[in-house]
């Protein structure tokens, strides 16, 4: 078997190490499409001028995504293909606000390894610390390595974060631009899969689609401006799970519940009413 559970499970990969300023977190937030509708407007110039400049909370998974990808290449006891790979889950917690320059160290570790049949699915976590200093924010990625199940492991948990059946409490809805993923993609994520439309084709797709992680800040952004008045601070935590995929230049719309210290989460294309990110919540401070 490609996984072998009893070196893999608690495997760690390399410290690495990286840094940011403020042209790496404003570049972020225009591949999202922060200053899209309203480029001068104050609450927008937050997020893509240095004046004021803010991080939203899923800044954080820029620094790490290198040294994940490096990761998943050479874990111990993990011999996947990574073309049968799909990233189903993202969630990261944040230990305090992310500062808009830093230098970090990271370090992932195979936090579990769960049994879904016909996949196994790997969690990854990052963690991610300043230059010396303390926790910033943990990173678990949630990987789906199809063809890998079916070894008799423990499935894991149900998923969490339901929408309710009630009205929405907030409903946004965010454009996008055809090129929003050959923007986002100067972020790190070089995958030919979100430019490229033979690579998209091989795939299976028509034309090429949008990062996940893109979708996951799109997203992102909604909530914070939208129900928590534009402070990142108050982001304990982030979870998603990926659903669907997105295409360059259609609409994002966002629906949002807040019950019990969270706000839960749907999302879905406007254009094809398809669902994009589920079972998803911020969690509060």
């Amino acid at each position: 078997m490609p996984i072998d559970l009893a070196m893999a499970k608690g495997a760690t990969t390399p410290e690495s190490k990286g840094s940011w300023g403020p042209d790496d977190v404003i570049l972020y937030h225009l591949g999202i499409g922060a200053g899209l509708e309203k480029p001068t407007d104050p609450k927008e110039l937050e997020y893509t001028y240095e004046q004021k400049l803010k991080a939203l909370p899923s800044f954080g998974v820029i620094p790490v995504f290198e040294s994940f990808m490096r990761g998943m290449g050479g874990l111990p006891g993990v011999s996947i293909n990574l073309a049968l790979v799909l990233h189903g889950e993202q969630d990261i917690e944040i230990h305090k606000p992310i500062p808009t320059r830093a230098e970090v160290v990271s370090q992932g570790r195979v936090a579990d390894i769960f049994d879904k049949g016909k996949a196994a699915l790997l969690i990854l976590e990052v963690e991610t610390r300043e230059k010396g200093g303390d926790k910033l924010f943990t990173n678990r990625f949630s990987i789906f390595a199809r063809g890998e199940g079916g070894f008799g492991g423990d499935p894991g948990p149900k998923p969490t974060n339901q929408a309710p059946e009630r009205k929405p409490d907030r409903v946004v809805e965010s454009r996008t631009t055809p090129n929003q993923a050959l923007l986002y993609r100067l972020c790190g994520d070089k995958n030919p899969l979100h430019a490229d439309p033979d690579f998209a084709k091989l795939g299976g797709f028509d034309t090429p689609i949008l990062h996940g992680l893109c979708s996951y800040g799109i997203v992102c952004k909604a909530v914070v401006d939208s129900m928590l008045d534009g402070v990142v601070g108050r982001v304990a935590r982030y979870q998603a799970r990926f659903s669907g995929v997105f295409y360059p230049g259609e609409t994002m719309v966002t629906s949002m519940w807040k019950e019990d210290g969270k706000i839960l989460i749907a999302s879905k294309s406007k254009e094809r009413d398809a669902a994009i990110i589920a079972n998803s919540a911020i969690t509060l401070r």
